[in-house]
């Protein structure tokens, strides 16, 4: 260390402890706050000169025989290495760090696996040491806390990084401008959104009957809402022509219902995922206007949209906020009953039209009458919070692949988390991992899962009164 707890830099900065270094870096905080990164003379030097920081950003020290430059940054911005396992919580903070990726590989061809991320001064710094990557395992070992993975794993990273759907790791891959699992994940799946259209040269071809998926759905710690989505959907796509002379022509409608947390969401995207076919949600970024007839309108583009496509998904998320009952005091309004009796018709339209429709709400007793009738939804499905069973089967399921210590023992985990949020069992996991990977342990210890379990945002503890919508993924 080059440093010492109470060596005074300046006037206002006072080294506290030392975090982390390697032979031309070292990063310390500060007794006011904050950090202070040390580089020496000849990285700042190699920096300068490929315009990866402005040559008088950091400042000059003398220290007995070295010559050093540091850089005091602030705390509430991250200042980490990749490796390190900072465990960001949040899209924006994801798309941020993806964005300053892409501009620095824009710059420079060498390695950032090793690099210092910089968040408040928008820098990744590369420090040119033996450890290579390519850009995909960069962004996903910063993404997963420290686990080393690539990007283009995007199923084992999307359980890693419970803070963020697949839409949202698509965003994120392409904001960094990498090409991350063409084959099946978040890439796929999307590739119809309404919002972005692809060149069409791109687009799959699907034809009737084309859904060939081999094996069964699997969705760890819902072993009803398993066994019923391989019945009632994935078997009936796989062998529609056996249905078809039954007169089953295509699944019905579903909704799933449940307190916010309870896994409906988590349930849908795994399904989507699994089937692979042109998806379309119906939100309120997709359908919402404040022009009058406007949402009528974007409500029949999607379902066209679907139908052109078919066969396909749409999903209605958080269907209290577009389908609540007509006769309900403030939602009674013409352009309401407007959109509602859009709904009402392009339902059975698009099921008749090889469509899967599965809508989700917190609220159901909210629900129109007439939306619910069998014809259009023709399952409605409770989805409660986890029970014992299902904690320990989710969190087996996840650790499945990772390496974990002979003696774990998860009682006390699944004690703990049973009757919350399946989320809350994918963030102790996934924190136990960033754990063990930062403590440099080759395995996942009973300490590692403690550690995380105390970990657990407090929100998660506190007694929800209410649905609040916001929290339904």
């Amino acid at each position: 260390m080059w440093f010492t707890g109470g060596s005074r830099i300046s006037e206002e900065i006072v080294v506290d402890r030392f975090l982390e270094g390697a032979e031309n870096y070292e990063l310390y905080t500060s007794l006011s706050g904050g950090k202070i990164l040390f580089l020496t003379s000849d990285l700042h030097k190699r920096l300068c000169s490929e315009k990866l920081i402005p040559e008088r950003m950091f400042t000059l020290i003398l220290t007995g025989e070295f010559e050093l430059y540091y850089l005091p940054c602030r705390s509430d911005f991250i200042t980490e290495t990749i490796k390190s396992g900072y465990a960001i919580c949040s899209k924006p903070e994801a798309l941020n760090f993806a964005n300053i990726l892409a501009k620095t590989r824009a710059i420079t061809d060498v390695s950032l696996f090793d690099a210092i991320y910089i968040e408040e001064f928008s820098l990744l710094l590369p420090t040119y040491s033996q450890i290579t990557a390519d850009d995909n395992t960069t962004l996903g070992t910063f993404l997963s806390g420290g686990v080393v993975i690539s990007a283009e794993n995007s199923r084992r990273l999307a359980e890693l990084t419970s803070f963020l759907t697949h839409r949202d790791l698509r965003d994120v891959v392409e904001i960094a401008g990498l090409n991350a699992n063409k084959s099946g994940a978040f890439l796929t799946k999307y590739r119809h959104d309404l919002l972005v259209q692809p060149a069409e040269d791109n687009l799959p071809e699907y034809k009737a009957g084309s859904f060939d998926r081999s094996g069964e759905f699997k969705l760890a710690g819902r072993p009803l809402l398993e066994q019923f989505f391989n019945e009632h959907i994935v078997d009936i796509l796989r062998n529609e022509d056996k249905y078809r002379r039954m007169g089953i022509e295509f699944p019905g409608g579903i909704v799933l219902h449940g307190p916010p947390g309870c896994g409906k969401t988590y349930a849908v995207e795994r399904l989507v995922e699994f089937l692979d076919l042109p998806y379309y949600e119906v939100n309120s970024s997709s359908i919402a206007s404040s022009l009058i007839h406007d949402t009528s309108k974007k409500i029949s583009e999607v379902f066209d949209k679907a139908i052109e496509n078919a066969p396909s998904v749409i999903v209605i998320d958080e269907m209290e906020a577009y389908l609540t009952d007509r006769g309900m005091g403030a939602a009674s309004s013409r352009y309401h009953v407007e959109e509602i009796a859009e709904f009402l018709r392009r339902i059975p339209e698009a099921i008749k039209n090889r469509v899967l429709i599965i809508a989700m709400t917190n609220m159901l007793d909210m629900i129109d009458p007439a939306i619910l009738r069998r014809g259009r939804f023709d399952h409605i499905i409770e989805v409660s919070m986890p029970s014992k069973e299902e904690v320990e089967m989710l969190l087996n399921a996840l650790l499945e692949k990772l390496p974990v210590a002979e003696d774990l023992d998860l009682s006390t985990v699944v004690a703990a988390l049973t009757g919350k949020a399946l989320s809350d069992s994918a963030f102790v996991v996934r924190e136990a991992a960033r754990t063990a990977a930062k403590s440099d342990i080759d395995k996942i210890t009973n300490e590692c899962i403690d550690i995380a379990l105390k970990r657990l945002p407090k929100e998660a503890e506190k007694k929800r009164i209410g649905f609040v919508t916001a929290q339904n993924r």
